[in-house]
């Protein structure tokens, strides 16, 4: 079995026979490891033989820890996760994981820092690149895994401006949609996290055939980003940078101020996801006049007179 893996092949079979080394040297069974880390025996064969789905940082920290790895498998990992990625978007996830600001502007979906693991599956299961569901499965759990850095100590200053088109977008249904505007207005509430949306009213923009990204790194270098559809372009010559900074900057100003912009939010929330439960604003409005009116009618008559007061003695 150790002779069918190639180290080469991929870095998710340099982890795999990382893993195996270290899981032999230890003299334990397969069976042993996953119980220490609480996944059946088949997963971590998974992972040695580079087979199903990727693994997470979580696991990969279990490992790591207990067979005494000393970071190794950690230092692995986010080569391997980066490839379930296409090869156009590699180099700018592998910058974005050392910025200290994150500048988005997307015109078409939430940007992948800040999905619900619902919305992410809708969106990713639509790729033409799909292979199966083990694949899918695999880019949500990578995508999931960029998150983690918002809220560690070396978070980044993260910035985000939605086209209103993003709102409107029923991804996945309402019920996910619901999810993922919620988590919208949560994570707008986090300091270093902004959000603005660019209503529609705007009309045309610099930035609006698709996604546009600005990334600040330790040394205060720049990185620009932009992708479509079906590709991506990563752009690091200053003065190309100097201008998608500036189309950043007008996208900013153009758009609603964030307290505007998370109103916004709750109103689409309201209106076009609403469970089926929860009345909309206007119809609690409406139900609290016939509420009042209801009330005051106990003071008159039917035919709209009031009834007299009865008279206690002269």
């Amino acid at each position: 079995m150790a002779k069918a893996i190639d180290p080469q092949s991929s870095m998710a079979a340099l982890f795999g026979s990382r893993l195996r080394k270290l899981r032999v040297a230890a003299g334990l069974t397969q069976a042993e490891v996953g119980s220490l880390a609480h996944v059946v025996s088949s997963r971590i064969a998974q992972l040695e033989r580079a087979t199903g789905a990727k693994p997470t940082l979580e696991l990969t920290r279990v490992l790591d820890k207990e067979l005494v790895a000393d970071e190794l498998l950690i230092d692995l990992w986010p080569y391997v996760y980066r490839e379930a990625y296409p090869d156009w978007s590699r180099a700018f996830i592998a910058y974005s994981a050392r910025a200290v600001m994150i500048r988005e502007y997307s015109s078409h979906a939430v940007p992948g820092l800040l999905q619900t693991p619902e919305y992410a599956r809708a969106l990713l299961s639509m790729g033409d690149s799909l292979r199966d569901a083990d694949h899918l499965e695999e880019r949500v759990a990578a995508r999931l895994d960029r998150q983690v850095r918002l809220t560690g100590p070396d978070r980044p200053e993260l910035w985000i401006v939605l086209d209103e088109a993003v709102l409107r977008r029923p991804v996945g249904g309402a019920v996910v949609m619901r999810g993922q505007l919620e988590k919208l207005l949560r994570m707008a509430e986090e300091p270093n996290i902004t959000v603005q949306v660019l209503p529609f009213d705007q009309g045309a923009h610099g930035a609006l055939a698709g996604s546009l990204s600005v990334l600040v790194l330790p040394d205060g270098t720049k990185i620009a980003y932009t992708e479509g559809a079906h590709h991506g372009q990563l752009t690091e010559e200053p003065d190309e940078v100097e201008q998608f900074d500036l189309t950043y900057d007008q996208l900013r100003a153009m758009a609603l101020p964030p307290p505007m912009s998370l109103d916004l939010i709750r109103s689409v929330l309201e209106v076009d996801y609403r469970a089926g439960s929860i009345p909309s604003r206007s119809d609690r409005r409406r139900l609290a006049q016939q509420q009042l009116q209801q009330r005051g009618g106990r003071q008159l008559r039917a035919g709209g007179g009031r009834i007299p007061r009865r008279r206690t003695g002269a």
